[in-house]
This record gives C-alpha cells, sequence and structure tokens, in this order.
C-alpha cells in the first residue's frame, strides 16, 4: 500500500473518537422519544385487551377513585383478587392512589375485564408519565396476553375432550 492510499483509509475511518461520536448519535436516534398524551380534561386514554374483554381506560390525576361501567370498583369487582390486579401497575409504578380512573369494559368474563382494565391502566399511565414506561414494560404489564379460548371441534365434548368411551 502506497503513502496516498494509507492516508486514504484513514482519512475514511477516522479516528476511534469519531467513530464513537457516530455511534453515540446513531443510539440516540434509534430511541424512541414517548410522549405526554393528554386531552383537554387532563385525561390519558388506552384500550387495554385480555381474552375477549375490551376495556377503555380513562385517567386523571385525583384521589384513587376507581369507576367500571358507572359503578365503584367494589361493587363491579366483588373478588378482591380481581381489584388487586387492577391496582398492581400503580403499586410496581409506586402511583397508588394518585390517580382516578373512570373505565368502560365489555366482552369476556369478569376475569378477562379485570385484565384488561390492567392492559390499558399500563398503558394509559405510560401516555400520562412516558417515564413509567420501563418499569411497566419490565413487570409485563405492557404486553397484551394474546391467549384466549380455543374453538370447539365437531366429533368431540370441547376443544380437546373426547366423549366418554362406552364399552357396551
Amino acid at each position: 500500500m502506497t503513502e496516498t492510499q494509507e492516508n486514504a483509509v484513514i482519512e475514511a475511518t477516522g479516528t476511534l473518537q469519531d467513530l464513537a461520536n457516530v455511534a453515540a448519535a446513531v443510539s440516540a436516534a434509534a430511541t424512541p422519544v414517548y410522549e405526554v398524551k393528554r386531552d383537554a380534561q387532563g385525561r390519558s386514554y388506552a384500550t387495554g385487551r385480555r381474552k375477549d374483554a375490551v376495556a377503555r381506560v380513562w385517567l386523571k390525576a385525583g384521589k384513587g377513585e376507581i369507576l367500571v361501567n358507572g359503578r365503584p370498583v367494589t361493587e363491579y369487582f366483588a373478588r378482591p383478587v380481581l381489584r388487586m390486579i387492577l391496582t398492581q401497575p400503580f403499586l410496581v409504578a409506586d402511583r397508588y392512589n394518585q390517580f382516578d380512573i373512570y373505565c368502560t369494559v365489555k366482552g369476556g368474563g369478569l376475569s378477562g375485564q379485570a385484565g384488561a382494565i390492567r392492559h390499558g391502566l399500563s398503558r394509559a399511565l405510560t401516555h400520562y408519565e412516558p417515564e413509567l414506561r420501563s418499569i411497566l414494560k419490565a413487570a409485563g404489564f405492557l404486553t397484551r396476553d394474546s391467549r384466549v379460548v380455543e374453538r370447539k371441534k365437531y366429533g368431540r365434548a370441547k376443544a380437546r375432550r373426547s366423549f366418554q368411551f362406552s364399552k357396551r
């Protein structure tokens, strides 16, 4: 290699510092920036889904009041386990009793509805405070659980169960 070729290679590659600056710029450009999404009343909205249930969730700063389909959460979800599922995103994010929630949910059963509301709450929290996204994502609350009931097949009692065998 001649001296001019060596100089051209050095100029083309640059120094290690130049490469580090380029790598930092590329990684900064690749990192998505999440912005606050609130309406005129200061509410954040998100949709959550689980099994056959779909929940529409509105979240605003308040004192921890939760309304589900116009009824208090203790009346709609009588079982404490279902109410615990709803409060999980707030406990993980350390924001318990800091937000008022209004949600409408339809489809599925109570367990699926509670999961749908939890999913919607987590998404609404990330719209309200984008810095909570990493905490909620690590806890698995932003992932939509896609498991649904398998359909019944003909010639079977349920999806996979056969009819009882009778020898005589």
